[in-house]
């Protein structure tokens, strides 16, 4: 195994785990493996096991995943709603690889909850570590973020910048991180990290006060209200699609490199730039006037400059990402208007493969 190009990438393993993967990056990671299947670059065994204890993910994401039926009638996913925090080793049993996607997601909110953003991000991931290294997995990649970063005094941000983060958030993903490197080297655990930068896609939640910009500029410019901007608009950011990432995903899986990689399209655009992007594509769409801007106070916690490198990832996994910023808010648009208008139902999600532990944290992914 190597890199590869990404669109090309195969799953070596029959047994996965997903944790966070009711979520928005983990719901879309799962559709992935399983496409994967049908198409024969999979396992014909392929089983998914998905962990997540529902506080942000939503079981609407998995109702197609967890239909799907090996030929047999075995179902291809099970779902475990539990806390990454809980017992793992009965949800490890017989895996081969983990996508570790589970975590606290917000700078924002961790600077108002510091203890709990670390209670889930470092000990969380903690015991997901050590119950893989138990249960002998093969290979974790780790979701990490690019606020580990902070905000750098030099452009494009490399693997090699100085990680100073800004917010509790940032410190939590960065002390896992160095878990995740303990473990490959003391327990000769492959672990590979993606740092991702700004995901964006399908399934993002605009509903919550710390929802991406993305989402919440799609709802309220599809509402007709103005899209509210923290602070000048000159902040930039790395936005990348969730297929892109996924895309990422798969290849650290697949490789027999560990390390940390950015995974991001290595353009910036400023958030007055997305503002005026997203509202002209929204006006595109409905017919309705393009959406005006406000500007609010800067958020605490949020950087000013963000774009990566991906010079690293791309020579050592084969990692491009290919979706456009307007392609891929045409997609969210499409996706969002047909979920509004079109939506009538999808398959219903038996609870004979829901399995229900006691859990109290809140365990999703971004």
């Amino acid at each position: 195994m190597g890199g590869t190009d990404g669109h090309d990438a195969g799953l070596p393993y029959a047994s996965v785990l997903v944790t966070g993967g009711a979520g928005f990056i983990g719901s879309h990671l799962v559709d992935a493996l399983l496409a994967l299947w049908r198409a024969g670059r999979a396992p014909e065994t392929l089983q998914v096991r998905v962990v997540d204890d529902l506080s942000s993910g939503n079981l609407d994401n998995l109702a197609g995943a967890l239909a799907a039926r090996q030929p047999d009638g075995t179902p291809l996913v099970e779902l475990v709603v539990q806390s990454i925090l809980g017992p793992l080793e009965t949800v490890m049993e017989g895996v081969e690889a983990v996508f570790h996607l589970a975590a606290h997601v917000f700078p924002a909110r961790s600077v108002d909850a510091p203890c709990e953003d670390a209670r889930v991000n470092v000990l969380g991931t903690l015991n997901v570590l050590e119950a893989a290294r138990r249960a002998g997995v093969r290979r974790v990649v780790y979701a990490s973020t690019a606020a580990v970063y902070g905000d750098p005094r030099e452009l494009p941000i490399t693997e090699d910048t100085p990680a100073l983060p800004l917010s509790p958030y940032g410190v939590s993903k960065l002390a896992a991180e160095q878990y995740c490197r303990l473990y490959s080297s003391l327990y000769a655990l492959p672990v590979t990290v993606l740092r991702l930068f700004n995901v964006y896609g399908p399934r993002q939640s605009p509903g919550s006060a710390y929802a991406g910009v993305i989402p919440r500029f799609v709802e309220r410019a599809r509402r007709g209200l103005p899209l509210l901007i923290y602070g000048d608009g000159s902040q930039t950011r790395d936005f990348v699609h969730v297929d892109d990432v996924v895309q990422a995903c798969l290849l650290a899986v697949q490789t027999d490199h560990v390390g940390t990689y950015n995974i991001a399209t290595g353009h910036a655009t400023s958030v007055a730039e997305l503002a005026a992007l997203l509202a002209a594509l929204v006006a595109e769409a409905t017919g309705l006037p393009p959406a005006p801007v406000e500007h609010g106070p800067p958020r605490p916690g949020d950087i000013l400059h963000s774009v990566a490198s991906t010079e690293l990832v791309s020579q050592k996994l084969g990692f491009h990402a290919r979706v456009t910023l307007t392609q891929g808010i045409r997609g969210l648009l499409a996706a969002t208007l047909k979920r509004k208008y079109d939506h009538v139902g999808g398959p219903s999600v038996s609870e004979t493969h829901v399995t229900l532990l006691q859990s109290k944290s809140a365990d999703h992914d971004g």
